[in-house]
């Protein structure tokens, strides 16, 4: 009996993180760097819609989760960003565990009161915070619906956002369908969109958001097991150069 209990306060011991989530700290996170007018963009793919962005000396997390990665490995953050509240977007704990005490949290709007010291950012608005410009861009389905015929992300409340840094623009896209503000997202370097149904968008629903916004650089995710290649027959006849991370 005192090896069963030994044996099972080790497993306790080893599965802790920090942040009371399964991680996964086995698994190699794919990084790209790209340069800007103040230095470099360093993007860490950690997994579903979690990334990790280095730039002027500044960490931002979008949409934390623990489950794909050990926090401990990874640096505190000087601004979050997460998209809406859904639970494979917002985890408290992961954001209590990352965040420092001058930590800028922004939310949108249904997260508001959720996350602790969380500043909303509605569709439309933009903050800046040092050498960064973000903007909220509404993110909403259209054509997906659940059963009962309620929207999965309904139009005024997720955020997307775009971030300016050293003249380049990225969009992360949150859970979104292709909607009609794409067509005034103007100048972006790069893109996230995100695949899979029924939640945001099939294949083609993001090759056409993709020729609407037309980024220089195009990332899939959300995808987790999906394979997003289908995407390079659908969008070879443009300059978009698509790039595809393990977002497992």
């Amino acid at each position: 009996m005192q090896r069963i209990v030994l044996i099972f306060s080790f497993v306790l011991l080893t599965c802790w993180n920090g942040n009371s989530e399964a991680a996964n700290p086995a698994k190699p996170i794919q990084k790209d760097t790209i340069k800007t007018e103040l230095g470099n963009l360093v993007f860490s793919f950690i997994g579903h819609a979690t990334l990790l962005i280095e730039a002027g000396h500044k960490v931002i997390y979008v949409d934390p989760l623990a489950q794909h990665v050990d926090f401990k490995t990874l640096p505190k953050a000087d601004i979050i960003l997460i998209t809406h509240e859904h639970s494979d977007h917002l985890s408290t704990a992961s954001i209590e565990f990352i965040a420092k005490p001058e930590t800028k949290i922004i939310v949108n709007k249904s997260a508001k009161g959720l996350v602790k010291n969380g500043e909303v950012l509605k569709n439309g608005e933009s903050k800046i915070i040092g050498n960064f410009k973000i903007e909220a861009i509404p993110a909403y389905n259209i054509v997906n619906v659940g059963a009962d015929g309620i929207s999965y992300h309904p139009k005024g409340n997720g955020n997307g956002y775009v971030i300016n840094f050293g003249g380049k623009r990225i969009y992360i896209s949150g859970d979104t369908e292709i909607i009609p503000e794409m067509s005034n997202l103007k100048h972006i370097d790069i893109a996230f969109l995100p695949l899979g149904l029924p939640y945001v968008m099939n294949f083609q629903m993001l090759a056409d958001a993709a020729r609407r916004i037309m980024p220089n650089i195009l990332y899939p995710y959300h995808f987790d097991n999906k394979n997003p290649k289908g995407l390079l027959d659908l969008l070879k006849d443009t300059p978009i150069k698509i790039k595809i991370r393990s977002m497992n």
